[in-house]
């Protein structure tokens, strides 16, 4: 079984989304990984649904199933990166967001939205945002189960919830719903999980609805292209072939936009080269 690869649209920033899904296509992408935001596509901008339906059927054109991201830097704040949070002040800003990606995903039959908690704010008792994100999922689930759209909750450092571990107890919290899954980042384990990347897959294989893939090095949250950091890639490839996944695997290098022409096909060919490796040994 082959991996199907996905491409994340923070990464194509300085394109147009109509050039950005051409040149996906053209690279042998089968996906992408759609960030709202005001550059691609604005929830909140006049008759989504239509836009949606619109932006469907250029999906369909080029062979790309879609994935909703939630992570726009500036999406809610122009003055604080990544705020407000689903874990403190403001947080009804947030689900509102996260609820109207869901919208969108269901106009798109997009079969995922990932969402993440959110970092502390230097005042803020952890006891308390933990309190306050478990609230702010319940309402999540109940509105992305009515619609019929599975989350995946990325684990990201420096957030409330940011590592496997933290997953595990949300959803414990949670009581396990069946439409919370985990998206994976492959350089984040890299970056501060204990266990190798292999094996961090095969933890989470049964709950695992997304993955995005990137370099990264030990401690150190910036994502890298294939080569540049410590991920063993073909352990995760590996990994992620033996557990029967069928996700999208969404290169996430979002700091690369401006070389994007030559890192897009540049990415892919790593990782067709990585698989086809793991596949022959």
């Amino acid at each position: 079984m082959s991996l199907r690869y996905g491409y994340v649209t923070n990464g194509l920033t300085s394109h147009r989304l109509d050039d950005a899904l051409a040149l996906l296509a053209d690279a042998g992408y089968e996906g992408v990984a759609l960030t709202l935001d005001h550059v691609h596509f604005d929830p909140g901008a006049p008759d989504m649904p239509g836009r949606a339906r619109e932006l469907r059927a250029r999906l369909d054109r080029y062979g790309l199933d879609p994935v909703v991201e939630t992570g726009a830097r500036f999406a809610l704040d122009p003055h604080r990166k990544h705020w407000p949070t689903l874990a403190g002040e403001g947080r009804e800003r947030r689900i509102r967001w996260i609820r109207s990606a869901i919208d969108v995903a269901h106009e798109l039959e997009a079969q995922v939205v990932s969402i993440w908690s959110g970092a502390l704010g230097p005042d803020e008792d952890p006891a308390q945002a933990w309190r306050l994100l478990r609230s702010s999922c319940e309402e999540i689930v109940e509105h992305a189960t009515e619609r019929g759209v599975r989350l995946g909750f990325e684990p990201e450092p420096g957030m409330l919830v940011a590592t496997i571990d933290d997953f595990e107890r949300l959803d414990r919290q949670l009581g396990h719903p069946g439409v919370l899954g985990i998206t994976l980042d492959l350089g984040h384990c890299v970056c501060l999980e204990p266990q190798p990347v292999g094996r961090c897959v095969e933890r989470v294989s049964e709950r695992l609805v997304h993955v995005h893939a990137d370099d990264m090095r030990r401690g150190v949250h910036a994502h890298l292209m294939f080569g540049e950091g410590q991920l063993d890639l073909p352990a995760a490839l590996g990994a992620l072939r033996s557990c029967g996944y069928q996700g999208l695997v969404a290169v996430e290098l979002s700091r690369h936009a401006h070389d994007a022409h030559n890192v897009v096909p540049r990415a892919i060919e790593a990782l067709r080269a990585c698989e086809l490796q793991e596949m022959a040994v």
